[in-house]
């Protein structure tokens, strides 16, 4: 398909003002049941009740397969934190095997010369990973170490090839400032813009983190100092987390999600914000919690676009 026919059909390179203060201004309580919702959509209470759903979400999943003799392959995120202690305590009190769970990690942070972070560093992915996702979870009933597919620069062939191997389960995610899913930002290069079908056929690479990335996470993670922030990282593409036969984004980090969550609900898929191209999967929802779905235009909306 010509880029030129997938931007009429899809989506456009940046969301119109005036139509993001018309979505923003819709309030909290009106969206799970809104007519215009261009995705499904689930509004939860908090963290904990998020967290136990997507739990759930992944051992349906493998308990599905496993009823089959079948394997399991997800692509998992690095977050959000909250799911992973009653994942762990599901597989535990159920004993569920996770020795068929083949694990695909969406993405790893990378310092200014594309190596890998220090072990310890709060952004290594790797480490946040073993401790929460795969520390609690009783010996054997654990992944098995070769069915954990980490991402870096050395790996990303073998990453490529065992995830075009076999179809996707599901991937389950977050999703950053500017709707990124994975590291999938929109991209801020001077001369290059990527076209909404080239978000949509995007695999994975290598690359600059963006400058509002590095600001955001600057003010969640450090008290602003964006000299740690990593700049770099290596993600899984669009295409890879978009393969699975389901996708399921979560979020319960409040007011820097604000936005983006309502232009993926609301606008057609725009390169500005890539995770609105999950209203072109057959399967996908987002999850938010109640106060990550509030918007301050909603709350303060007595006062009119120029």
């Amino acid at each position: 398909m010509a880029n030129s026919t997938f931007t009429a059909q899809y989506g456009s390179d940046f969301v119109d003002p005036k139509q993001l203060f018309e979505w923003c201004r819709v309030p909290v309580d009106d969206l799970p049941s809104h007519p215009s919702l261009r995705v499904p959509y689930q509004q939860v209470a908090d963290s904990d009740e998020m967290g136990r759903l997507m739990a759930e979400e992944l051992a349906a999943v493998i308990e599905a397969n496993t009823q089959e003799s079948l394997p399991t392959r997800a692509i998992i995120p690095c977050g959000p934190k909250c799911w992973y202690a009653p994942f762990a305590e599901l597989v535990n009190r159920r004993s569920l095997s996770l020795r068929h769970l083949h694990v695909f990690h969406m993405d790893e942070c990378l310092d200014w010369q594309g190596q890998l972070l220090p072990h310890n560093h709060p952004y290594n992915f790797r480490t946040f990973m073993e401790k929460y996702f795969y520390g609690d979870i009783e010996p054997d009933l654990a992944v098995p170490e070769k069915q954990r597919y980490w991402l870096t620069p050395a790996t990303m062939q073998q990453v490529k090839a065992a995830i075009e191997a076999a179809p996707i389960d599901i991937t389950l995610g977050g999703w950053g400032q500017d709707g990124h899913l994975a590291y999938n930002q929109a991209k801020r290069h001077p001369f290059h813009h990527p076209t909404i079908r080239e978000v949509a056929d995007s695999t994975i690479r290598i690359q600059e983190n963006n400058v509002d990335t590095i600001i955001a996470l600057a003010h969640r993670s450090f008290g602003a100092a964006y000299q740690f922030v990593p700049p770099m990282s290596i993600t899984l593409g669009i295409r890879e987390c978009l393969s699975a036969k389901s996708v399921r984004v979560y979020s319960d980090t409040g007011s820097w999600k604000q936005t983006a969550l309502r232009v993926a609900l609301f606008s057609d898929p725009v390169a500005e914000y890539p995770m609105t191209l999950l209203q072109t999967h057959h399967d996908a929802r987002i999850t938010a919690t109640r106060e990550t779905a509030r918007h301050p235009i909603s709350e303060n909306a007595d006062w009119e676009l120029l």
